[in-house]
């Protein structure tokens, strides 16, 4: 059954592969965001305990980091552990971040080999001291990495990050550095903890669930949204393949008219 299981996964990765290498780089998505949802329901609906869908979903981070390197994705950024979820039980707390050192410190040494840059969001205060430490190290280690970045948002909310950025650009105004008539998008933006990064173009959420959950309010203002009814700890790259292809069919205006409804007005006008 196993063997049976492992040959279904590398044909339907196969696949995977194919579907995304048809699509044009310039019609791929540049930065994938991901609300990762549903490990705990994965694991009960597998009979196991809650702690043991989070186990499954930091391999499903690993696949998904690797599929996205696959297909050419310049930034992967995954929400990990936002500033709302320190309201869960005790023992689920510790053992999550008993999960994250232990990502980070197994992890490291792959993410330097495939040349992966690492950028950590959220507030480091707060977090246990080993958690921070590891952070700290990983981003040491992959600070000469040139390749896909991996964003991850750790106790972060994206409100607390907006609001820090007012914080900052009022403290320069007050100081003389700036004047307010000089605050743009572009100052709001680099202002931000993703300051450098390209805003996503695709949000991905597992689970089924339709809402944003406070992750990069500012930066998704155009992102396409795609849901899928997946738990996170069964997402594939079949299924990012599928995202990926999604995306590459649907008609980015930002506000515009589809470029060719456009040239017939036009046309109709003259």
């Amino acid at each position: 059954m196993a063997e049976q299981d492992t040959k279904a996964k590398e044909q339907a990765n196969k696949q995977a592969d194919a579907s995304v290498a048809k699509i044009p780089l310039g019609q791929r998505p540049k930065h994938i965001a991901v609300i990762m949802d549903g490990n705990g329901r994965w694991a009960q609906q597998q009979g196991l305990e809650r702690i043991e869908g989070h186990v499954r979903g930091v391999e499903t981070v690993r696949d998904i980091m690797n599929a996205c390197n696959d297909f050419g994705i310049s930034v992967l950024s995954l929400y990990c552990f936002s500033s709302e979820n320190w309201k869960r039980p005790e023992p689920e707390l510790e053992f999550l971040m008993s999960l994250l050192t232990r990502y980070l410190i197994g992890e490291r040494e792959t993410l330097v080999k495939n040349n992966l840059r690492v950028r950590i969001i959220g507030r480091r205060d707060g977090l246990p001291e080993k958690v921070q430490q590891e952070i700290e190290e990983t981003i040491q280690a992959c600070e000469e990495c040139d390749g896909m970045t991996l964003c991850l948002a750790i106790n972060y909310g994206s409100r607390r990050e907006i609001v820090d950025s007012i914080q900052d650009i009022a403290q320069r105004v007050k100081v003389g550095v700036m004047d307010p008539s000089d605050i743009n998008e572009t100052t709001v933006s680099d202002s931000l903890q993703t300051a450098g990064l390209p805003d996503p173009d695709l949000l991905i959420r597992t689970s089924g669930e339709l809402r944003i959950s406070n992750f990069l309010l500012w930066q998704i203002s155009y992102a396409e949204i795609w849901v899928t009814s997946t738990l996170w700890p069964a997402f594939n790259k079949a299924k990012l393949a599928e995202a990926i292809c999604d995306f590459s069919r649907r008609k980015r205006r930002f506000g515009g008219l589809d470029p060719r409804k456009a040239n017939v007005a036009e046309e109709n006008r003259s």
